[in-house]
């Protein structure tokens, strides 16, 4: 299955760069693309599980989903 998900802080390139790497280095994670203009990550999961995983990571990484809890303030 393949999920796109907006995503709170992704400012620039390095951002993106962290997100790719954390969430490709995840088991069942594949293919992840992110878009700085739409501020959205997008990739292949093979269960729930692996999708509630990734969205776990990425805020513990600083970049919630849109509507969840932001623990950054600029």
């Amino acid at each position: 299955m393949r999920k796109t998900v907006h995503i709170q802080n992704l400012i620039c390139d390095a951002c993106a760069k962290k997100i790719t790497n954390k969430l490709t280095e995840l088991q069942n994670i594949s293919d992840v693309e992110v878009n700085l203009e739409e501020e959205t990550v997008s990739f292949d999961f093979f269960t729930k599980h692996d999708f509630e995983h990734a969205k776990h990571v990425l805020e513990m990484i600083g970049y919630p989903i849109l509507g969840h809890d932001n623990i950054l303030s600029y």
